[in-house]
């Protein structure tokens, strides 16, 4: 399915100083508030859901992620503590979360693929992965939007490391 190159094994061993968890999480939730800025159907589309708290474990990276849509706040948590409450829970690879994101994997193989895995209530990361399909989402895209002068660099720096890791980075149309 999908032909990517594992993240570097350091990432989950790498220490993360104590505030650097709280950063990411506030960075996280600046990029999630400027997403449903630009794209407020995003998080109304959870309808009921969007007061469920939604965790992300992308299983190779250092950190798992909360998210409440309602509040437009995603907490990161350190890993070798005990996991935050959560009504639903998807879990998976970083390289299947972004081909999920950008449409380059359909998300339902990839859940009966096992690549993703959810827990919990099924029907919130069910109502949350029909918003991210609507929303269209170009996460570089939408990171060139606040680079200004640099968004020319980092589009070609991130076709350049999609090409060269295998990862989606980029949501490319498919006709």
């Amino acid at each position: 399915m999908m032909t990517t190159r594992p993240l570097p094994p350091l990432l989950l061993r790498l220490p993360l100083p104590a505030p650097a968890a709280s950063l990411i999480g506030l960075s996280f939730s600046a990029f999630l508030r400027r997403i449903a800025g630009r794209k407020p159907s995003i998080l109304s589309r959870l309808g009921r859901y969007e007061s469920a708290l939604i965790l992300i474990d992308v299983g190779d990276g250092p950190l798992i992620l909360l998210m409440q849509p309602s509040t437009r706040r995603i907490t990161a948590h350190a890993r070798d503590g005990a996991e935050p409450e959560h009504y639903a829970a998807i879990r998976g690879e970083l390289a299947a979360f972004l081909a999920m994101l950008h449409g380059s994997e359909d998300g339902d193989a990839l859940f009966f693929s096992g690549e993703l895995e959810i827990s919990g209530d099924t029907s919130v990361v069910q109502a949350l992965r029909n918003a991210l399909d609507d929303a269209e989402l170009d996460l570089t895209e939408e990171l060139a939007l606040m680079a200004g002068p640099l968004s020319r660099w980092l589009r070609r720096f991130a076709a350049m490391a999609e090409t060269r890791t295998g990862y989606a980075l980029i949501r490319r149309e498919l006709f």
